[in-house]
């Protein structure tokens, strides 16, 4: 397949029957060009997918746009951008990270901006649903991997956690030790990730043979929501007697609303999280491989870089339980 040349501002001004100069001003936000000619610039640039570059256009004003940040340890806040962080200098590639606080047109914007600076490729934690607008810097030859949950509306490497074996080593585990009244509480099921594990776990009561009716808990992930799902999950005349959680955020905030409580209730997280194992009980958690997440994410995307025409790869990584005490305890003899 022919990679499909990226467009230039000559090419703009081609289409659009105007002179470079006029584009040029347009591209830099010029408010003297008139409303026609700006029109028609606008129009072509969106008819032939133009990005401009962000480099030439912040150096001419002396300045990059670029921040970098130095820190003493990238781990401790985001295990995978550790990893990728990492993997890629071995590699002789430096990461310059930002962070889209889980909006989708902050994503947009990061990404839309790391594209126009022409980078050697993007590794994405997709937070929106649709990633269409990527499909003319893919076509140009951008290699982009997604990591955690696929994009939306484009194809291109993944790398994501087997979810639902993660889910069901969870259920095994409380099912072993005597509970068949499992709750979960979760992330919204409009991210995938809170979707797969929410799913995951209907099935495994489903193949149990147990209800699920109130023991399915998935929803935004704040305090007076936690709350409430606690509350359906273990008041009432058959209450449930152990609890998966969907996320380490999840975790955290079922464990601050539950406060001395948390002791008398067996508890498996979905995610390992700093503090896991100083708590008590310590919390029995299903970890994701956070360094062969990275790892992977960034060998996708270096063999993109040198071979554009390669098959698209998902790789699913695997997950580890880890038996902390917390998802260990039995029943206790009312229940």
């Amino acid at each position: 397949m022919t990679r499909r040349k990226r467009p230039t501002m000559i090419d703009v001004a081609e289409h659009a029957g105007v002179a470079l100069r006029t584009v040029s001003r347009v591209v830099n936000n010029d408010p003297t060009v008139g409303t026609g000619f700006a029109n028609r610039v606008q129009a072509a640039i969106t008819a032939l997918g133009y990005t401009p570059d962000e480099r030439a256009r912040h150096l001419r004003g002396g300045r990059s746009g670029l921040i970098g940040a130095a820190v003493r340890n990238l781990s401790a806040g985001h295990p995978v951008l550790g990893a990728l962080d990492a993997t890629a200098c071995s590699h002789g590639l430096t990461v310059l990270a930002t962070a889209t606080a889980d909006e989708e047109d902050r994503e947009r914007e990061v990404v839309l901006s790391m594209c126009g600076r022409h980078l050697d490729g993007i590794v994405l934690e997709p937070v929106g649903d649709n990633h269409q607008y990527l499909s003319r810097e893919i076509d140009a030859g951008t290699p982009i991997v997604a990591f955690d949950r696929p994009a939306g509306g484009i194809t291109v490497d993944t790398v994501i956690s087997d979810n639902a074996a993660g889910i069901g080593a969870a259920f095994r585990h409380l099912r072993g030790h005597g509970h068949h009244r499992v709750a979960y509480i979760g992330d919204e099921e409009r991210i995938f990730t809170g979707h797969e594990r929410a799913a995951a776990f209907r099935a495994c009561m489903a193949a149990s043979g147990e209800p699920v009716a109130g023991l399915v808990h998935p929803g935004v992930v704040e305090p007076a929501r936690i709350a409430a799902a606690l509350d359906a999950a273990l008041r009432g005349p058959d209450p449930a007697t152990a609890l998966i959680t969907g996320n380490a955020s999840t975790t955290l905030e079922v464990l601050r609303h539950l406060g001395s409580a948390a002791a008398d209730l067996a508890i498996v997280g979905f995610d390992d999280f700093a503090v896991a194992d100083l708590l008590r009980p310590a919390i029995t958690v299903v970890a994701q491989d956070s360094d062969t997440i990275g790892r992977t994410a960034i060998d996708l995307l270096r063999h993109r870089m040198a071979d554009h025409t390669r098959p698209v790869q998902t790789v699913t990584v695997g997950v580890e339980l880890i038996v902390r005490g917390s998802g260990e305890r039995p029943p206790t003899p009312e229940a």
